[in-house]
């Protein structure tokens, strides 16, 4: 359903998300012989001594961003954490269109929200980012999106699976 909704002609950046990964986008949109734009593609190919300095500069304003979100209010508030935030930028503005993914991850309110950030996503992440690039993770930004001014800028798409976290 979600390559369904990615443009061909524009460019899309997947925000780095186990969710994205386990569901086989990232592949999808960044592999090879991919048939998207991939800004995830082109940074890697940037000199390593400035890649993510680029990244962040590229990555804030693509045409498309996919990535996860962390959790989703009854009301509709919708929570996004990061470490370093270069993936927040495109979700809460720079993007034209935002895809966002999201696994179980219904909660009652704000502060269950905010409960679930720090007893279950973070936890993960950071053991995660330690495993895979031994430093740790941290909830240092958090973007809570109310509502979105422009219609039908924001997808949110409910994977009944259980994957990513």
């Amino acid at each position: 359903m979600v390559e369904s909704l990615l443009p061909l002609d524009k460019t899309i950046f997947s925000a780095l998300s186990k969710t994205v990964k386990l569901s086989g986008l990232q592949e999808s949109i960044d592999g090879s012989g991919s048939k998207y734009k991939s800004l995830r593609r082109a940074i890697g190919k940037l000199d390593r001594a400035t890649q993510f300095r680029e990244q962040v500069i590229l990555g804030a304003a693509p045409d498309v961003v996919v990535g996860s979100v962390h959790a989703i209010t009854e009301s509709g508030q919708v929570f996004a954490a990061s470490a370093t935030g270069s993936q927040l930028s495109p979700f809460a503005a720079g993007a034209e269109k935002v895809i966002g993914l999201s696994v179980s991850k219904t909660r009652q309110d704000f502060d269950d929200a905010i409960r679930r950030l720090e007893l279950y996503s973070y936890p993960l992440e950071d053991a995660r980012m330690r495993e895979a690039l031994n430093m740790p993770s941290s909830l240092a930004k958090i973007l809570i999106v109310n509502r979105e001014i422009i219609p039908g800028r924001i997808t949110i798409v409910l994977v009944r699976e259980s994957i990513g976290f």
